[in-house]
């Protein structure tokens, strides 16, 4: 089946652009394409798609998956269309939650499977003055503003580290948002909030387990609010997540929801997939297995 590869040539490990293309040819019968700036890669993707590609290979970081997975989305193929990662990003989060190996070469051994598995994931809208999706998490609040630092120049520069370094620079930003959190239509939640996490995968800020217990699959959303806290407590919870174990601690409020409504003063800054999204309110509603995903020989 014909497969269109979207590259990042600026995504965070692609040191060496021809050595990367090089082994992207080994994907069968490819066309490949560059994504140089910011709208390319959706831009190719819908063109992709008019031209009657339904096997997508996203070889960049988590924001070249973000802009292929809200073209995919928008379009009337989106059910019929498969979706392969090959992680050459500064922190390939959501490939981590899907499992998949690090090396490019054995995910391009996956993706040239013809029986490789495909997985059904849930696909997130998030709703404000515009629509956009996400697979992976959005977080708000001191997060968003973490994620507004991340320049492409620190994420080369920095790698891994990349999400301390931008968390170092947001810290004198640090404050509270007064912030009301409905779930469902149901349950409603208000306070002074620090961080937002609505999660369907598991890892953010380069493989942060922000969400230990999310899947992608199971029709669910993990809500995780962080509260206004004093210093002390507040750095024993930013271990914890480096940690995976924040979910024990009695202060982290954790839910689970398919709908979700944020609304904050002044307005929260989000990062979705690593995109910068700012909104006073907003809605996040999850779509049961509404993407195709490649995971695994």
């Amino acid at each position: 089946m014909p497969t269109f590869v979207i590259v990042n040539p600026k995504a965070g490990a692609v040191t060496d652009l021809a050595a990367v293309l090089k082994q992207l040819r080994r994907l069968r019968t490819a066309t490949i394409a560059i994504a140089r700036q910011r709208g390319d890669t959706e831009r190719l993707c819908r063109s992709a798609l008019r031209a009657g590609f339904d096997y997508f290979v996203a070889a960049g970081g988590d924001g070249t998956l973000n802009g292929l997975v809200n073209s995919v989305a928008r379009s009337r193929q989106a059910r019929e269309t498969r979706i392969g990662i090959a992680p050459v990003g500064t922190g390939n989060d959501f490939a981590r939650t899907l499992g998949l190996p690090t090396a490019l070469r054995d995910n391009i051994r996956i993706l040239n499977d013809p029986a490789a598995t495909v997985r059904q994931i849930d696909l997130v809208r998030v709703k404000a003055d515009r629509i956009r999706y996400f697979v992976n998490v959005a977080t708000g609040g001191f997060s968003g503003m973490v994620g507004k630092k991340l320049t492409r120049q620190i994420k080369r520069a920095w790698g891994p580290l990349a999400y301390l370094r931008g968390a170092a620079a947001a810290l004198p930003e640090l404050h509270s948002y007064p912030a009301e959190i409905v779930l469902d239509d149901a349950r409603w939640l208000s306070g002074e909030l620090y961080n937002i996490i609505v999660a369907n995968g598991r890892y953010a800020g380069g493989g942060v387990p922000v969400a230990p217990q999310a899947d992608p699959s199971d029709g669910q959303l993990d809500v995780i609010l962080i509260p206004q806290l004093p210093a002390a407590q507040l750095a024993i919870v930013a271990t914890e997540i480096l940690l995976g174990k924040h979910l024990a601690n009695r202060e982290i409020i954790h839910h689970r929801a398919t709908q979700i409504a944020i609304s904050s003063r002044p307005r929260m800054y989000f990062s979705i997939d690593g995109e910068p999204f700012a909104a006073a309110s907003l809605s996040l509603q999850l779509i049961p297995g509404a993407l195709n995903f490649v995971t695994a020989r």
